[in-house]
């Protein structure tokens, strides 16, 4: 069989995007030896561009065409609008239906308009968790048969990293910081922890344009993109990652954190809870800094936490 998939998310320099992009392309070419695949993309296009909905129309199509392609999987909400071959769309997330202050206006009608022409075309879509597969039957009136949860899973080459204790305990924040994320609310958190006990914050990820600016002060470190290294060194020496989302459709960092034996404090956002299961710590924003606090000055829990949460990324896997 010859597949096409959407190779896009490969030219972005990190973000989970182009981890399952990478990840899904090395899994099936493992698993199926025998098939041939290939990645297609128009990486010089800017997304929202004209151009970019010529490469969908027509670019893409004849693509597939020479290639001989018998299936398209796109791997980032999109396929061709003209369904000339069966295809694959990944959903990751519904959060442009959520909650209108996640995205500017401008972002928010780019997402949703060609993605409910694309919801129709595709033959099937799948999605990473059962909380986000019953949000697009619910908002889009697709049929149950057609939507099929694929779990997600963390990276294979992201590991614990064995290295001395850093000099002072940090909490660690990973992902895109945009709106949704609720980072302001760790900030505020860990704010009220700093006036007890000497610990830091230490912020990673890709800013979005609208996302909350991180301000400048003692003991918080934004370091915006970091490699997978630099990625396990982090997840490796944190007192635990915190990531208060306020929506997710898998999230991700909280078992690439578990994988890393690294304890989690996160939301009670349906998607996590599925997640993470028995694994990581669940409050509201305002608990925030007593379940910060707890799992500072009790290395037990910590221990526990970081043995459930192994336990718990084990379950999952790209194979």
């Amino acid at each position: 069989m010859v597949v096409a998939l959407d190779g896009t998310p490969l030219t972005l320099s990190s973000g989970g995007l182009r981890r399952y992009t990478e990840e899904l392309v090395a899994a099936l070419r493992c698993t199926f030896p025998a098939d041939e695949f290939h990645a297609l993309s128009d990486q010089l296009v800017k997304p929202g561009n004209v151009f970019e909905r010529r490469w969908w129309s027509i670019g893409l199509p004849a693509a597939l065409l020479r290639l001989r392609c018998e299936v398209f999987h796109g791997t980032d909400f999109a396929v061709p609008y003209l369904p000339l071959k069966p295809s694959v769309m990944s959903v990751h997330d519904v959060s442009p239906w959520m909650n209108r202050a996640w995205h500017s206006g401008a972002n928010r009608v780019r997402k949703r308009t060609p993605f409910l022409i694309r919801c129709g075309v595709a033959t099937m879509l799948i999605t990473g968790t059962e909380a986000v597969r019953r949000q697009i039957v619910q908002l889009f009136g697709v049929s149950p048969a057609r939507v099929v949860v694929v779990p997600d899973a963390p990276a294979s080459k992201l590991l614990r990293v064995e290295a001395a204790p850093p000099e002072r305990p940090y909490f660690l924040f990973v992902g895109t910081v945009e709106p949704r994320k609720n980072v302001p609310a760790l900030i505020a958190a860990w704010r009220v922890l700093r006036q007890r006990y000497e610990v830091d914050l230490i912020v990673a990820g890709r800013r979005r344009d609208d996302g909350p600016a991180i301000p400048v002060e003692p003991g918080l470190t934004y370091l915006g993109e970091v490699s997978d290294q630099e990625l396990a060194g982090l997840h490796s020496g944190a007192t635990a990652l915190v990531y208060p989302s306020l929506y997710e459709g898998f999230g991700l960092p909280v078992l690439e954190a578990m994988k890393c034996g690294t304890p989690v404090i996160t939301s009670k956002d349906p998607a996590l809870l599925e997640v993470s299961g028995d694994a990581g710590l669940h409050v509201d924003p305002d608990d925030l800094p007593r379940a910060m606090e707890g799992l500072l000055l009790n290395a037990g829990e910590r221990a526990r936490q970081a043995d459930l949460g192994r336990k718990r990324a084990s379950d999952f896997s790209w194979e």
